[in-house]
């Protein structure tokens, strides 16, 4: 069910590999499946650790042109998205409140 208004947050925390994505995997199809959801906002400010295997996911979500990330964004996520050029492909907020009025 989506949150207020729409949207739906996905809290995220701690290392996201090819391992570990599975539980952020299933929230984020769940989400992008409930046609009720206009916005998906991904907080990302507590990621300690992501690899290709989380951009991947977040890739496939914003296929659905509803994503948004809420930071501030993490050291080592935001080095994995400007070493593979993908920065500028996700809406970026600061916080969860800036994230759900864009």
């Amino acid at each position: 069910m989506p949150d207020e208004g729409g949207v739906r947050v996905i809290v995220c925390g701690g290392e996201f590999d090819q391992d570990t994505l599975g539980p952020l995997q299933r929230a984020c199809t769940a989400a992008a499946e409930d046609r009720g959801v206009r916005r998906i906002v991904l907080d990302v400010a507590e990621v300690t650790f992501a690899d290709s295997s989380m951009l991947n996911l977040m890739l496939l979500v914003r296929r659905t042109g509803r994503l948004v990330l809420a930071g501030p964004l993490p050291h080592q996520l935001g080095r994995l998205l400007d070493l593979t050029a993908a920065r500028d492909l996700f809406p970026t907020a600061e916080g969860i409140d800036a994230a759900r009025a864009l």
